[in-house]
């Protein structure tokens, strides 16, 4: 192919010498050469059959252990005889040689030239196989020798021996081996192995995604690296995210993991694919730190779009947990050692209509032991998804420019702000969904079964509110009409969730006895969307209860107090943007609020007229909860420091005991989420480590605190 390929190059390019790369007179050739000849990268790409008009390699193709992309010699023959398109010899863009010595000598690289100029040949191949292959197939070639090669890498290695005190070359060894351990090493056969595992995995979802924002996605792709931060509700997620930026046309991310999921046979073949695989906890290794802070910086150097999970691990409640920062501070640092003129931070939402591991999350909130992940595990998991699951709709946030970012920020939190900003426009491109919808209002029943009518009387007023507020709603959604509701109905029966009775007059609906975690999961996804308005509502009912000369003044700091006590559960807007938040709720409370705030009885009475009250409904897990916690608090010890482990141990039990005796109205409290959630409120108030009888006032004093905020919930419940 290649003599045939050099027979009909120009009549002018006589004088032309074929060397491989790996030949050793290329050392001579270089040293030898004259007159600054052409650098002529070639060579010979295999493709895989055309099937529907596309060229991946399939799992027969595995299966039969063969790689359609790397042909040996007998099956390269029979491909030129029966299949010639499957062939093409590719010239990447020339380079005279002065122009790479130019380059060599700018780059200080240690390596000699001839591996310089044999490494630029190859990632010039790279380059022009994209054309033939697509720019999904793009993938970068020997980084690890790159990253080793820079006279830059050599230098921190260097400072960094000289910090800890250790030989340079000790240093260099070990971070050679963290390198080597942590760089995806791409393969285009396993990223087609990765596809179809990826479609196959998540065969039970239709992807829903919004053609528009990725082609927005894909023009920005085109100027700068994009970092995609999702949100984290089931293992699923970078799978279906892979499969839905595939088929647009996007190379893989490179995606940072933890090496829970690196075992047997899925680490190997996700590592070949651009999946990133490093170690929960770093901190006390400076070498590793500073090789993942160089090899992301190396990536998005070279554009290579990045993905992370900045919750750190899935959401046990279905709403976004706090961000991790320590990937975002690794970039961060890269940015800022300069090199990189920006990085676009895509906000990501995944949400599923039903999702298989609810249960066994919900279970694990219960005190259940996690299942550590293995082969066994995966192959339960893989059975599971046969059955129909619904849809998962993918959605983009607004991108957030990593250099306007920090150029906005304080230095000190830059990297917070970073990260909860990142979080709220999550939250912002999350939609609601007829599951989350539903269950809200089920859960809302007080354990009573509800009929159709009594479901779609309890989902009117919400839709309404969503409409007003221009809530962002699926356009499919459909629970208008008895049959839509029905449908969103028999789904969450079809899974266990909720369970009809058919066997009276007419069937009633309710939450499945020991599911409740499981509905509160796609409740609390669109949680966020009406906070504001259930925080109206406290402090209408706290007005209502402690009149004062200044009923505005008081009701705002009421609303502030709610809001610091919940800032380890959800993300709230800056100050002014929360008040203005606030004052459009109560506006739709009562339009009048303002004018009639002072009279007696005027803030329950809007209460009592409201169409909607959600206060009970959306919080009073999360406040029964903090109150378990906060009277157990209360009756430790004072002298003796909390342990977290056996504290939230503790606080299940009773959790169980005080629902049997009905003293919480909501199983879904049970939760060691939110009571570990409680706990750093708790310590956040110096509540938590042992101190003096002033300790014990405190936390006297947080328990009343609970106990007046669940009261005031169970009264608007009365409603």
């Amino acid at each position: 192919m290649l003599d045939e390929w050099l027979r009909q190059a120009p009549p002018n390019a006589a004088q032309v010498e074929v060397l491989e790369t790996s030949d050793a007179r290329l050392d001579q050739a270089l040293a030898d050469a004259r007159d600054d000849p052409w650098l002529v990268p070639v060579r010979v790409t295999w493709l895989p059959r055309e099937r529907d008009g596309v060229r991946a390699a399939r799992p027969s193709d595995l299966l039969a252990l063969t790689n359609p992309r790397r042909p040996g010699p007998r099956i390269q023959a029979r491909i030129l005889r029966q299949e010639p398109d499957r062939c093409r010899v590719v010239a990447a863009e020339p380079a005279r040689l002065s122009d790479l010595r130019a380059r060599f000598d700018h780059a200080r690289r240690e390596e000699g030239f001839p591996a310089f100029v044999t490494r630029q040949a190859r990632l010039a191949l790279e380059r022009a196989e994209r054309a033939v292959l697509g720019v999904q197939y793009k993938v970068p070639r020997l980084v690890a020798e790159d990253i080793e090669a820079s006279g830059r890498f050599h230098e921190r290695i260097g400072a960094l021996a000289a910090e800890l005190g250790r030989p340079q070359t000790a240093v260099a060894a070990e971070a050679s081996a963290h390198l080597q351990e942590m760089v995806a090493s791409h393969s285009r056969l396993a990223i087609d192995a990765w596809e179809q595992f990826g479609r196959w995995l998540s065969r039970a979802y239709t992807v829903d995604v919004d053609p528009v924002a990725v082609e927005r996605l894909q023009q920005l792709s085109t100027r700068m690296p994009l970092a995609f931060l999702p949100s984290h509700r089931s293992y699923l997620d970078p799978l279906v995210l892979r499969s839905a930026l595939h088929r647009h046309g996007f190379a893989p991310n490179h995606v940072l993991g933890g090496l829970n999921v690196g075992f047997w046979p899925i680490g190997p073949v996700a590592r070949r694919s651009g999946v990133v695989f490093i170690r929960r906890s770093v901190r006390d290794d400076p070498v590793y730190k500073l090789v993942l802070r160089e090899y992301i910086g190396y990536l998005v150097r070279k554009r290579f779009n990045l993905e992370w999970y900045i919750e750190g691990g899935r959401t046990r409640t279905g709403k976004l947990r706090p961000p991790r920062y320590g990937l975002l501070n690794y970039l961060v640092q890269a940015f800022r050692d300069g090199g990189i003129e920006d990085v676009l931070l895509i906000p990501t939402s995944i949400v599923y209509d039903q999702l298989y591991e609810v249960g066994a999350m919900a279970a694990e909130e219960h005190g259940a032991q996690k299942t550590p992940e293995s082969l066994g595990w995966l192959v339960g998991y893989a059975r599971a998804q046969g059955h129909g699951f619904g849809k998962v709709r993918v959605g983009f946030g607004e991108p957030l420019s990593l250099r306007e970012a920090l150029g906005a920020s304080e230095r000190a939190h830059a990297v917070q702000r970073v990260g909860i900003e990142v979080c709220h426009r999550i939250n912002r491109a999350t939609p609601i969904t007829e599951t989350a919808l539903v269950a809200l209002a089920l859960l809302g029943a007080d354990d009573r079964a509800l009929t159709l009518d009594e479901v779609q009387a309890t989902l009117d007023p919400l839709l309404e509110h969503v409409r007003v507020r221009s809530l962002p709603m699926l356009g499919d959604l459909d629970l208008d009409r008895a049959d839509g509701v029905r449908q969103a109905l028999d789904a969450l029966c079809g899974h266990g969730v909720a369970r009809c009775y058919a066997g009276g007059t007419e069937p009633v609906w309710s939450i499945a006895p020991e599911r409740h975690l499981e509905a509160a999961f796609y409740r609390n996804s669109i949680l966020h969307f009406f906070l504001t308005r259930a925080i109206a509502e406290l402090v209408l009912a706290e007005v209502d209860e402690a009149p004062t000369s200044d009923p505005v003044r008081e009701g705002w700091s009421a609303a502030l107090r709610v809001r610091d006590l919940l800032k380890f559960e959800f993300f709230f807007a800056g100050t002014s943007e929360f008040e203005a938040d606030l004052r459009a709720e109560l506006a739709i409370l009562d339009p009048d609020w303002e004018r009639r705030v002072g009279e007696p009885g005027s803030a329950w009475n809007a209460l009592t007229r409201a169409r909607l009250r959600l206060a009970p409904h959306l919080l009073c897990s999360f406040l029964e909860a903090y109150l378990i916690v906060a009277e157990r608090l209360a009756e430790s010890d004072r002298s003796v420091t909390i342990v977290e482990q056996d504290f939230v141990a503790e606080c299940l039990g009773i959790g169980h005991q005080y629902r049997l005796q009905n003293r919480i109205r909501s199983t879904e409290s049970i939760s060691r989420e939110l009571f570990g959630n409680a706990l750093r409120l708790a310590a956040n108030r110096d509540l938590v480590a042992a101190g003096s009888e002033e300790l014990a006032a405190r936390r006297a004093a947080f328990a009343g605190e609970m106990r007046t905020l669940v009261a005031r919930l169970y009264r608007i419940r009365s409603i």
